[in-house]
């Protein structure tokens, strides 16, 4: 299944993983929300934590031109520490419904999200986001809609 990307920490533009895997292999890249999930703070990258009547991830929608999609998959599936089925894995590669901010319509996109066991103990000890935004940590907000040059 071909979906967009929602990517909401180090993949995001002016990221370091975003210029490492991204930068000049997307068709577009789109400030999106994420509902009914979390954000907690990792060593360096945060984890996106599904609850339900949760809050508000914010991040970019990001599309991939179709001879590129299986390439960058498997590329992200390998950053993320992904297998699909692995007990260790860090996090989980899911379909969830994102909303686009310039429209708000819905899209279903792949998002990582931290595997069970990560978000069990990211909320019995973890450091939350709070607002869910991992660049407005440490940055204010600017406008990042874009569309990669090919």
């Amino acid at each position: 299944m071909s979906l967009p990307f929602f990517v909401y920490g180090t993949l995001r533009p002016g990221e370091p993983n975003h210029a490492l895997l991204l930068h000049g292999r997307t068709h577009t890249e789109e400030p999106g929300r994420l509902a009914d999930a979390v954000l907690y703070d990792g060593p360096g990258y945060p984890y996106a934590v599904a609850e339900p009547d949760g809050g508000t991830v914010t991040g970019d929608l990001v599309t991939v031109p179709p001879h590129a999609y299986a390439e960058l998959l498997t590329a992200l599936d390998q950053l993320e520490e992904y297998a699909p089925g692995a007990p260790h894995n860090l996090y989980e590669r899911v379909a969830r419904e994102v909303t686009r901010a310039a429209d708000g319509t819905r899209v279903r996109a792949w998002v990582y999200l931290a595997a069970p066991r990560v978000a069990a103990r990211l909320r019995a000890r973890g450091t939350r986001i709070e607002g869910g935004d991992w660049l407005a940590r440490r940055d204010p907000p600017h406008d990042r809609t874009r569309t990669a040059q090919q």
